[in-house]
C-alpha cells in the first residue's frame, strides 16, 4: 500500500515539475524530461488501458504547450504508456538495474516515436536526434529517476 501512495504522489508532482521547469522557467534541455519519467513510473502500476490513458493525458498536455506538430506527443506518450504498463506483465524484476534500463529504454523509445511521427519537415537526422541526443536524454532521465527513487524510499518504490 505504501508503494502505491509513493508512486501516485510522485506522478503528479513530477508532471507539474516538468511543466514548471520546462515551460514556466524555460530551462528546456537543462532539466530532464520529468513528464516521461512520471509516465513510466505510473505506467508500471497500471494495466495497459490505464497506461494508455495516462500517456494520452500527458501527451495532450505536452502538445498543448508545443508549437511542434500537434498530436505527435499524444500518440508517442500513449505508446510509451502502453509499453510501460505491459512491462509489468513481462518483467517481474524490480531491481535498480532493471529500473535504470526501463527508464532509459522508455525515454529512448519516446524519442524514436516522436522522430518517426514528426514528419520530414519537423525533424532532424536520425543519428543526431535519436542516437545522440535521444541516448543522452535517456541516460539523463534514467539517472535522475534512480536518484528520485532512492530519495523517496528506494526499496519501497521498487517492490
Amino acid at each position: 500500500m505504501k508503494r502505491h501512495l509513493l508512486v501516485w504522489t510522485l506522478v503528479p508532482l513530477l508532471a507539474v515539475l516538468h511543466f514548471f521547469l520546462h515551460t514556466g522557467l524555460g530551462l528546456g534541455r537543462g532539466v530532464p524530461d520529468f513528464l516521461t519519467l512520471s509516465l513510466l513510473l505510473g505506467a508500471r502500476e497500471l494495466r495497459m488501458g490505464g497506461g494508455a490513458g495516462l500517456g494520452f493525458l500527458f501527451g495532450l498536455l505536452r502538445d498543448s504547450f508545443s508549437a511542434f506538430s500537434f498530436g505527435v506527443f499524444t500518440i508517442a506518450l500513449t505508446l510509451v504508456g502502453v509499453l510501460g504498463a505491459k512491462t509489468r506483465d513481462l518483467f517481474v524484476g524490480d531491481s535498480l538495474r532493471f529500473f535504470f534500463a526501463y527508464l532509459a529504454a522508455g525515454k529512448l523509445f519516446l524519442e524514436l516515436a516522436v522522430w518517426v511521427l514528426a514528419g520530414e519537415t519537423a525533424r532532424g537526422t536520425f543519428v543526431r536526434v535519436v542516437l545522440v541526443e535521444g541516448s543522452l536524454a535517456a541516460l539523463y532521465v534514467a539517472v535522475v529517476g534512480i536518484l528520485i527513487i532512492l530519495l523517496v524510499g528506494g526499496k519501497e518504490v521498487l517492490r
